[in-house]
């Protein structure tokens, strides 16, 4: 299965034992071949190669494991586990690819185009109040449905990017 390239990739290779946070704000192409322990952030490709042990909670676009990887995995577009991936825990993608021989335990939550309050509580990792509330003021982008709100995940992922979550 193919994954876009951008002519202009920036690639950033980690071959590394790290800790702690990396967030990346603009696309780039990152692969890490080592060890990671923390919180991944990225945009563009992220390939984690069959060498890789990850204990992370991932949030990212595209989204390859080879390795190990233990921890929430949210893949925006898509989310490759290729055959020697060894993945536990809970992964949330819009798309799933998954090779024969690579390994899944935990739940797994399909990302949809739309979603309700609870479920975009879930995705923000915030309080349904304050979804309930950030929609009946206008601080969020959403569409009133009948007694509810619904939301377009790429306008929320816009929203939050553009950094006015909470505000």
């Amino acid at each position: 299965m193919a994954f876009k390239r951008r002519l202009d990739e920036k690639v950033l290779d980690v071959d590394a034992s790290m800790q702690g946070t990396l967030n990346f704000k603009d696309p780039i192409n990152l692969r890490i071949n080592g060890r990671f322990e923390g919180t991944l952030e990225t945009k563009g490709i992220l390939t984690i190669g069959s060498t890789a042990t990850v204990f992370a909670d991932i949030i990212g676009e595209e989204i390859i494991i080879g390795g190990r990887v233990k921890g929430k995995v949210t893949a925006k577009e898509k989310l490759m586990l290729v055959s020697t991936a060894i993945v536990e825990g809970d992964i949330l993608p819009a798309k799933l690819v998954m090779e024969e021989g690579a390994i899944f335990e935990g739940k797994c939550t399909m990302l949809n185009d739309f979603l309700n309050s609870e479920e975009l509580a879930r995705y923000l990792e915030v309080d349904l109040n304050s979804i309930q509330e950030w929609a009946n003021t206008g601080k969020i982008p959403a569409l009133k449905e009948g007694n509810g709100w619904r939301f377009e995940r790429k306008a929320i992922d816009s929203w939050i990017a553009s950094g006015k979550i909470g505000k």
